[in-house]
């Protein structure tokens, strides 16, 4: 919800070539808009649904403009757009599950006079699958290395993890829980920030080790993977359930990020206790102190941000949808069932001819 993330990019056998990034801000109403619509969806009528539809795809059109104008591709050379959308709802346990982003992309498309690739997440749900994540197959692309088990950690509003083997044989991936989004909601509440900046807050509180046993005894985090969530399950509501009233503010942010980096490194500890190199992306990247924290929990493991692989943290996931898309367009699979739980490989996203 921070902003669109735009890159121009072309894949060779030698890996990822950035040409440009960009990344556009919603509005300031729009996204008050799209948090009502997350936070309270009872709330949103559905002509209201479909304006923001228009409006997220929009924004995406002009992301999409402003990025191939900063650098020195011609947009008619641009094959393909891959646009992730709005994620506004991610139901992937339920008796009927799905997965909701908005973001029209035909007003992609016939803004720009290029193709656009969208829709990703049901194709694998209709096989069975969460739907998410859906960066492993990339990183597995792109990181994987012959010699070191590694993991890939992105840290958005949920953090997710991505198991590298050697041999790509067995590349598995989930979201772990939380990442940013507990602290970003927190500090809202009580400093009017969107985001604490290189985890400062964090650092001067202490963790109340109480409130962090009953936040990990959520049933979440014992699920087995496939698995996924989002920011309908992790959120100020969520957090409501505790009783945080009586503790300092302060103190409560830095049992969240601790709570984040434990999840991390638990998952980790289950699924590749012998990992040679944890490369992070994401926002999570700029929290200093959610850093150090993960570190700290995974000692003897190498962490970095995903640059040390070649690749800036703050587009690893745009690039990915990228990537995605270009397999879309060649009619490969996109997919992992060893992540997603699909009962096969299947074909991602819809394509939007201009």
């Amino acid at each position: 919800m921070d902003g669109i993330d735009a890159v121009v990019t072309d894949f060779d056998d030698a890996g990822v070539t950035v040409h440009a990034t960009h990344t556009e801000y919603y509005p300031a109403d729009l996204k008050e808009a799209l948090l009502i619509a997350i936070r309270e969806p009872l709330e949103v009528p559905l002509d209201e649904s479909g304006e923001l539809h228009r409006r997220v795809g929009a924004c995406f059109r002009d992301a999409a403009i402003a990025v191939i104008a900063a650098c020195d591709v011609d947009q008619q050379d641009v094959v393909a757009i891959g646009s992730h959308g709005q994620t506004l709802r991610h139901q992937p346990d339920i008796d009927e599950p799905f997965s909701m982003q908005i973001g029209d992309a035909d007003i992609i498309a016939s803004g720009t006079g290029i193709t656009t690739v969208a829709n990703f997440r049901q194709a694998d749900i209709a096989a069975g699958g969460q739907g998410a994540p859906l960066v492993p197959p990339f990183h597995h692309w792109l990181f994987a290395s012959p010699t070191n088990k590694r993991v890939v950690v992105n840290i958005g509003g949920i953090a997710n993890i991505t198991t590298l083997s050697t041999d790509g044989s067995d590349v598995t991936g989930f979201d772990t829980g939380p990442g940013n989004g507990l602290m970003d909601v927190w500090i809202s509440k009580n400093q009017g920030e969107p985001f604490d900046q290189g985890g400062q807050w964090a650092a001067r509180g202490m963790v109340i080790d109480d409130l962090l046993r009953q936040l990990l005894n959520d049933p979440y985090f014992s699920l087995p993977p496939p698995k996924s969530t989002g920011f309908e399950y992790f959120n100020a509501g969520w957090l409501r359930r505790f009783d945080i009233d009586r503790h300092d503010a302060a103190d409560i942010q830095a049992t969240l990020c601790e709570l984040s980096a434990i999840t991390i490194a638990n998952a980790i500890g289950l699924q590749a206790p012998d990992a040679h190199d944890v490369f992070v992306c994401g926002g999570g990247v700029h929290n200093a102190e959610l850093m150090r924290r993960l570190q700290k929990r995974l000692s003897g493991v190498s962490v970095s941000s995903t640059a040390a692989a070649g690749l800036d943290p703050d587009w690893v996931e745009a690039v990915a949808f990228a990537w995605l898309a270009m397999r879309t367009l060649r009619n490969e699979p996109g997919n992992l069932p060893s992540v997603t739980g699909a009962t096969h490989t299947v074909v991602l996203g819809d394509i939007h001819s201009p």
